[in-house]
């Protein structure tokens, strides 16, 4: 009888001990920020690169940076749900989203601006430099189906759209700054990055859509970014804001910078860091 008890007894502690070594485990996995051997980083799939770049660079290798896209509000969601140490957002974070973190820190590396381009192989560039806000709010809203109907003098070829899925800041911006209360039209291409975004119009002659100027100096020739109502996406231009559709590269964090997280946004602000930024195609914010 004392030999089954012992038995009993011993089972009983070692599913205790299980136990309690799961809900350990669980308990850290759900704030990233207590890992202090890697720094995460979720969110933005024109700003990952970047981030992932500056990782590789930092002198101090015991600091491992790991990065994954998934949109600007994957980034946002990330920040909130301390689910990483950093969110990657390249779009302006709303007061609604702000409130949800009770210490919200921001670091912004600089501004991308959305450029309208076009396959280099694509007509319209014989006679036109610019597009007017009108024409493509006609064009993303589907209301211009065939080349033709911009302008009478191009092909009867149906337009290509090529948009960011909702989950990506660039269809925020784009919406707020060109198609205002216009919907864009359900038959246009979703691409689940800028990457994506960028490679279907270069793949495609009849193509157009609203490619990250970084990503469009980093395929330069291969597609062709159009004026915006005769304003170029120059360098100058995004910086004194006349060219409207532009939008911040941010990182964001709900609490206090732990020892490594600061080493890495020390890194991120400095002149190596920002150099990053400009050599990615994008505006650094010196």
């Amino acid at each position: 009888m004392k030999k089954k008890l012992a038995i009993v007894l011993s089972l009983a502690l070692s599913v205790g001990i299980v136990f309690a070594g799961c809900s350990k485990k669980s308990d850290t996995s759900k704030d990233a920020s207590k890992d202090n051997g890697k720094i995460v980083c979720i969110g933005s799939s024109t700003l990952a690169p970047v981030i992932s770049k500056a990782g590789d660079s930092l002198k101090d290798k015991t600091i491992k940076v790991s990065v994954s896209s998934g949109g600007s509000g994957a980034g946002v969601k990330a920040a909130i749900e301390k689910t990483a140490n950093f969110g990657l957002v390249s779009r302006e974070v709303s007061g609604e989203e702000k409130g949800k973190m009770k210490n919200y820190k921001e670091i912004k590396l600089g501004f991308d601006a959305l450029t309208v381009s076009v396959n280099p192989k694509n007509e319209i560039l014989k006679d036109k430099e610019s597009l007017t806000k009108e024409e493509i709010q006609k064009i993303f809203s589907g209301e211009a189906k065939y080349w033709s109907d911009v302008d009478s003098k191009l092909p009867k070829e149906k337009i290509v759209l090529v948009v960011r899925d909702a989950g990506g800041g660039a269809a925020k911006v784009f919406k707020k700054a060109v198609m205002g209360d216009k919907k864009v039209s359900k038959d246009a291409i979703q691409a689940p990055s800028m990457g994506a975004l960028t490679q279907k119009i270069i793949d495609n002659k009849n193509a157009i859509g609203y490619a990250s100027v970084g990503l469009v100096k980093q395929n330069e020739g291969k597609l062709i970014p159009m004026a915006v109502d005769g304003i170029k996406p120059t360098r100058e231009n995004i910086l004194n804001k006349k060219y409207k559709i532009s939008r911040p590269l941010l990182v964001v964090k709900d609490g206090d910078l732990n020892d490594k997280e600061k080493t890495f946004v020390d890194f991120l602000k400095s002149d190596k860091g920002l150099k990053i930024v400009d050599d990615s195609g994008f505006i650094s914010n010196k």
